[in-house]
């Protein structure tokens, strides 16, 4: 794992927040992985950064408070973040694979309506924390391998979210390169 220090200090936050019912500030620590993610294309901090990022939809949408799981749901995560967060400080990866795990384990016991949506969001994290990582230069067919998707589900998300359009992606015409060869090698 990459970076422990700061998975360890994001799965701390996300547990106050959770906590506090501040749900957008989630969304930004999730977003905080991706780089590390992106660079080393480490499976840890993949996983904490999609794990975080739905977590981030599942409590912010107020409509799935009214299911009966719910609260259990709820105290299932905490208890798993702060198993979690114990195993980090202890440097004790193997431990921490297993109670993250847990967090969407917890997940698949749930029955009815409520285990659909909060699947379909894991799902979707997948592919949006998928678009995030091929938009920092990752190749499609890495970053979909990486994540478990499909290129097919990452080409058809990124293309409707012009993540092709961002300047890093976009490519100079020869006469620019050549311009900028010239300035820099003056």
């Amino acid at each position: 794992m990459q970076e422990i220090d700061n998975i360890l200090r994001i799965l701390e936050e996300t547990k106050i927040a959770i906590e506090a019912g501040n749900y957008s500030k989630i969304v930004n620590l999730s977003n905080q992985t991706i780089n590390t993610a992106s660079l080393t294309q480490d499976p840890d901090n993949l996983a904490v950064a999609v794990a975080v990022y739905s977590l981030s939809k599942i409590f912010e949408r107020e409509h799935y408070k009214q299911y009966s799981e719910y609260e259990k749901i709820k105290k299932i995560i905490i208890y798993s973040l702060e198993c979690s967060i114990e195993d980090l400080e202890k440097n004790d990866l193997k431990d921490f694979r297993k109670d993250f795990e847990n967090i969407r384990t917890c997940i698949k016991k749930i029955s009815g309506k409520l285990k659909e949506y909060i699947q379909e969001v894991f799902r979707k994290a997948k592919i949006n924390k998928a678009s995030r990582i091929y938009e920092h230069g990752i190749s499609m067919e890495q970053t979909a391998k990486l994540l478990g998707i499909t290129m097919f589900e990452l080409a058809d998300y990124s293309g409707k979210t012009g993540i092709s359009d961002v300047p890093e992606s976009k490519t100079l015409n020869t006469r620019s390169r050549i311009k900028l060869a010239e300035e820099i090698f003056g």
